[in-house]
């Protein structure tokens, strides 16, 4: 891991894309603005999770092809 030092209004730069702004820091809380292109998701890491655990149950389920098709005539209109 990497670790940085930034004070309020500085920057962090990743892969010429992304730009990490310090935007205030209140005793222990920072504030961050995110930029990035839009094709890029971001998420804090609990909701990350929560989205990968539901992935998860969502990839175990089975369906049969009568539910796959009944999904698709709902989804298309």
């Amino acid at each position: 891991m990497l670790v940085l030092g930034r004070k309020k209004g500085e920057s962090i730069v990743i892969n010429d894309e992304i730009e990490l702004k310090i935007i205030s820091v209140e005793g222990d809380t920072v504030k961050i603005g995110v930029e990035a292109p839009k094709n890029i998701a971001i998420h804090r890491k609990e909701i990350y999770e929560a989205i990968q655990s539901e992935n998860k149950l969502a990839a175990m389920q089975e369906f049969s092809l009568d539910d796959l098709k009944e999904f698709q005539k709902r989804t298309s209109s």
